[in-house]
């Protein structure tokens, strides 16, 4: 027995696939490769297959993982067992275009969970108005050094507090300790409607805490569009690091590949 890690991306029109979709996908491809998956114990067997933090539909991501149990060793030479290395570039000519995997790695056992070791993630959106929103701030030739104003508001601030709705019930919260970095990137083009780029590293406890909500930190007004979850982070002896670390020893990869297909 043996478990692997593996890092796949979610780009193009398939963000619009839901996680569970998702997953039906990558049990078809692990079929298709003939991957020798462990299955559940029990009347209805199942793969033993984990996803990490579920991607909310319409996002896109280059930073996914999820964790299999092979019946056989995995090895990194191949020679005995699954050859490791070479996995990604056999399950990404399974999947369909838009879902690559790009990594792959064997964990130790006792590996905690992705859901359990995930403490955070980094994001990349466009922050534009919302259709009929009234932003006047934002119709001004300073719109960028307002936009700017606000979020060093929000990082200075001790307490942010924000309402949002869930299953039509409106809850109010305090996000401020959910976000770690946020910072303006560039305009997404000439004309401001068109928008700002955003990047913030948000935390993932005691609940995930999403772009939009804190848009509404910045202006209710504002709404998102090309959301990118870039990064997932876990903690190891009080340092940050990614979930494949000897797959990526000095950080993320965009996917450049991956890009191409999905584009």
């Amino acid at each position: 027995m043996s478990k692997v890690r593996i890092r796949f991306v979610k780009l193009g029109k398939i963000r619009w696939t839901s996680h569970r979709d998702v997953a039906r996908m990558w049990e078809r491809a692990f079929r298709r490769v003939e991957l020798p998956l462990a299955y559940s114990a029990g009347f209805s067997p199942r793969p033993k297959v984990s996803f990490g933090l579920a991607l909310p539909t319409g996002h896109e991501s280059v930073a996914e993982y999820l964790d299999i149990e092979l019946v056989t060793e995995a090895q990194l030479d191949g020679e005995s067992g699954i050859d490791v290395r070479a996995l990604p570039g056999r399950l990404s000519a399974a999947l369909p275009s838009g879902v690559d995997a790009t990594a792959a790695e064997v964990i130790a056992p006792g590996t905690p969970s992705l859901q359990e070791d995930v403490a955070s993630c980094t994001w990349r959106w466009v922050a534009v108005p919302k259709e009929g929103a009234d932003l006047p701030w934002w119709s001004t030739d300073s719109w960028e050094a307002e936009l700017s104003a606000r979020v060093s508001a929000v990082l200075s601030a001790s307490s942010v507090v924000v309402t949002r709705t869930r299953k039509g019930e409106e809850l109010t919260d305090d996000i401020r300790a959910g976000i770690v970095t946020l910072e303006l990137l560039e305009p997404a083009g000439l004309d401001p409607s068109h928008g700002m780029w955003l990047q913030a590293e948000l935390t993932c406890w005691p609940r995930t805490l999403r772009p939009s909500e804190v848009l509404v930190a910045l202006d209710p007004g504002l709404e998102e569009r090309h959301v990118r979850r870039t990064h997932q982070w876990i903690l190891r002896d009080g340092a940050r690091r990614e979930p494949l670390l000897e797959a990526y020893p000095s950080g993320a990869t965009d996917a450049p590949h991956a890009l191409e297909r999905a584009s």
